[in-house]
């Protein structure tokens, strides 16, 4: 008795042997995970980790460079240091009346006692009382980026009225803090560069290891008539996924590392420390722009693995076509 399927005629043992051949998985070109796969998987997931901290670094010091740059442009610093004879606060609300009326200045705010001990709290430590302490007094002076003032000019109607009094409008120190900012970022930036390198040895080792254990059977493939293309695409979508597992997993724990500081930043905000913190590298919120460069990264690894992993099989390839000759 034979079974009858379109136009062909099958006996049933046929029939059952061609089901159990439509059933049967095909065995993978590729290794499947193993010790090695996933040891990959955790090495990209590290390199992934790494970049995103420094992609954050460089975004957090660019920030506060910016920040550093805008307070050139409308703050000011007038110190008073206490002397024999002086008395500090009217001296202070002069040079704060002086610094408001003149032109080009905003305003002039008195840093009071409270806040001046807060400033010296992480080096004279707390409960520090200023009259006790030689301890200059500062004014905030608040000016006019459209029109700024004529700082020579300010400080020299200053020195005349107060005595012990210097004007700091922040120019020097603070343009050699940028110049460093900028220099950091650079630096990053060659860091991130060099981590993605290291990602893209790792992923051609790996290759041509997994190569190496079916490397009989690519080559049978291959000359049977299999294209190079085909055999590439195998290899790109193994590693594409086991790139992806790895990019997400260290772009996952890099959002966790930056959601952590920015909690810690914003439970003590108003401490010394925080305060401090805050004035070298902001709040530790690397914003929007900061978490779609982490997506952008991991994306980036995800793609860069597959396609090492591509061009290293054709490349292989390509070497086992011009040696074939020559066997």
């Amino acid at each position: 008795m034979t079974e009858v399927t379109g136009e062909t005629r099958h006996t049933p043992a046929e029939a059952a042997l061609d089901a159990a051949w439509k059933r049967r998985r095909p065995t993978p070109i590729v290794p499947g995970q193993n010790v090695a796969g996933s040891a990959l998987v955790l090495v990209i997931a590290i390199m992934t980790f790494l970049s995103c901290l420094t992609l954050g670094g460089v975004t957090l010091v660019r920030d506060t460079s910016a920040v550093w740059q805008n307070q050139i442009a409308r703050e000011a610093t007038i110190q008073i240091r206490p002397l024999d004879g002086l008395d500090m606060e009217a001296a202070l609300s002069e040079a704060a009346g002086i610094a408001a009326s003149f032109p080009g200045v905003l305003g002039a705010k008195v840093v009071d006692r409270a806040a001046t001990a807060r400033l010296l709290e992480p080096w004279l430590g707390s409960g520090l009382d200023i009259d006790e302490l030689p301890v200059p007094r500062l004014v905030i002076v608040t000016i006019d980026q459209a029109k700024p003032p004529d700082f020579a000019a300010l400080r020299e109607v200053l020195t005349a009225k107060v005595q012990g009094l210097s004007l700091d409008d922040h120019r020097t120190w603070v343009d050699r803090l940028v110049v460093m900012a900028r220099t950091t970022v650079m630096l990053g930036v060659a860091i991130l560069v060099l981590m993605l390198a290291a990602t893209t040895l790792t992923v051609i080792f790996a290759t041509r290891g997994a190569m190496a254990g079916n490397g009989h059977i690519i080559e049978v493939l291959h000359f049977v008539g299999a294209e190079a293309k085909f055999i590439a695409t195998e290899f790109r979508r193994h590693f594409l996924l086991t790139g992806m597992k790895g990019a997400a997993a260290g772009g996952l724990a890099a959002i966790v590392v930056f959601v952590a500081f920015g909690l810690w930043s914003a439970r003590n905000i108003a401490t010394p420390v925080a305060d401090q913190a805050s004035a070298l590298f902001g709040n530790f919120a690397i914003g929007p722009a900061g978490y779609a460069g982490v997506a952008l990264i991991v994306l980036a690894i995800a793609g860069l693995t597959a396609v090492t992993s591509h061009v290293t099989v054709v490349a292989f390839l390509n070497d086992l076509d011009s040696r074939a000759p020559d066997a």
